[in-house]
C-alpha cells in the first residue's frame, strides 16, 4: 500500500472516528462511572466489535446484508432496540454520587461492573449497528488495489482503524473522568443519567427510523 493512499485512510477515519456516536457516549458515560483505567474495558469492546464488523464485511456479509431488505430490518431493529434499553438503563440509574480515590478510580462506596461487563457493553454498542457492515464494505474497496495481494492491504487498514479507535474511544474516556468531579451531588448526577439516556433513545430511535 501506497503511503499516500494509506495517508489518506487515516484522514478520513479519523475524521469519522472522532465524530461522537453511541459508543463514545458510552466510553463517556462509563469514563465518569468507573474511571479512566476501568473503561478502558468499554474502549476495548468497542474496537473489538469494529475488527468483528471489519472481517464480516471482508467475508461478503456486508454485501448480503445490502441485498437483503429483511436481513437489513430484523438487525436494525435488535441494534435500535438494545440502544433504547440501555437509554432506559441510565435513565433509571441510581442517582448516587460517584467517589473517586487518588488515582481517579471509582470508590468502594457502591458495587461496581466488572472489567468484563464493561467490555461487553462496549461491544454489545459497537455491533449493534447494521449500518456498519454496510460501511465497512463501502470503505475499504476505495483504499485497496485490487492488482495487488488483498489480504496484507486489509490487515493494515484494520490495524489502522484499531489504533486510531483505542486512542479516540479512550479519549472520551478519559474525558468522562476528567468531569466526574462536577458530578458530586444527586441532582447533577440525576442530570447527567437522563441526558445520557436520552441521547441512548434518540440514537435509538434514529437508527429505527434510517435508511440504508
Amino acid at each position: 500500500m501506497e503511503l499516500t493512499v494509506w495517508l489518506a485512510y487515516v484522514s478520513v477515519i479519523i475524521a469519522l472516528i472522532t465524530f461522537p456516536g453511541p459508543v463514545a457516549l458510552l466510553c463517556m458515560d462509563h469514563g465518569l462511572r468507573h474511571g479512566r483505567r476501568r473503561s478502558f474495558a468499554t474502549v476495548v469492546g468497542g474496537a473489538a466489535a469494529s475488527l468483528v464488523l471489519m472481517a464480516l464485511s471482508s467475508l461478503g456479509l456486508g454485501a448480503a446484508l445490502a441485498a437483503s431488505e429483511t436481513g437489513f430490518l430484523v438487525l436494525k431493529i435488535i441494534g435500535a432496540l438494545y440502544l433504547i434499553y440501555l437509554g432506559i438503563q441510565a435513565w433509571r440509574a441510581p442517582s448516587q454520587p460517584v467517589v473517586f480515590d487518588a488515582v481517579g478510580e471509582e470508590g468502594q462506596t457502591r458495587a461496581r461492573a466488572t472489567r468484563w461487563q464493561l467490555c461487553r457493553k462496549g461491544f454489545g454498542i459497537g455491533i449493534s449497528n447494521p449500518k456498519d457492515l454496510l460501511f465497512f464494505g463501502a470503505l475499504f474497496p476505495s483504499f485497496i488495489d485490487m492488482a495487488q495481494p488483498q489480504l496484507p492491504q486489509f490487515v493494515v487498514l484494520a490495524l489502522t482503524w484499531l489504533v486510531v479507535d483505542l486512542l479516540t474511544m479512550s479519549t472520551y474516556a478519559h474525558a468522562g473522568s476528567s468531569i466526574s468531579r462536577w458530578f458530586d451531588s444527586h441532582r447533577r448526577v440525576r442530570l447527567f443519567n437522563r441526558t445520557t439516556g436520552s441521547l441512548f433513545v434518540v440514537a435509538g430511535a434514529g437508527l429505527a427510523a434510517s435508511h440504508r
